[in-house]
């Protein structure tokens, strides 16, 4: 029973959240992608008040009083390590960058949800048909 974002996002999470935002920056620069970090985005869009990877969430007026979760199996962690960072770090493979960090949270949510995401694999470049390509011909796309 605490405040998600605001209780939740102390400057160890926020330093989490801004190694996995390096990683998702790297894999765009890679691609020759233009991307904004995630804080700067959240300034852009209006829901941020300050480009900041812990104070920026934890003032944001987009997410004050939102509770934290009553479980460990929620989207938060299915979702957002299912979905988005098992096919980032499949991406970051294939564009040659390293992400550390991303694969640090999979195996963590993975052993903590009794639930191998790599494995299940639900969102890769294999599922979404884009298994044979190279790094240059996903950046074309």
């Amino acid at each position: 029973g605490f405040l998600f974002y605001e209780e939740g996002v102390t400057e160890a999470a926020g330093r989490v959240i801004e190694a996995v935002d390096r990683e998702r920056l790297a894999i765009a620069r890679a691609l020759g992608v233009r991307v904004l970090s995630e804080p700067d985005l959240g300034v852009l869009q209006g829901y941020m008040r300050e480009a900041n990877y812990s104070t920026g969430y934890s003032t944001a007026p987009g997410f004050l009083g939102i509770g934290a979760q009553t479980q460990l199996d929620n989207r938060y962690l299915t979702e957002d390590v299912g979905f988005s960072l098992v096919f980032l770090t499949d991406l970051a493979r294939r564009v040659g960058v390293e992400t550390p960090t991303m694969e640090a949270l999979i195996t963590l949510a993975s052993v903590v949800l009794a639930q191998d995401f790599r494995a299940t694999g639900t969102r890769t470049l294999a599922t979404l048909g884009l298994d044979g390509m190279t790094g240059s011909e996903l950046a074309a796309l």
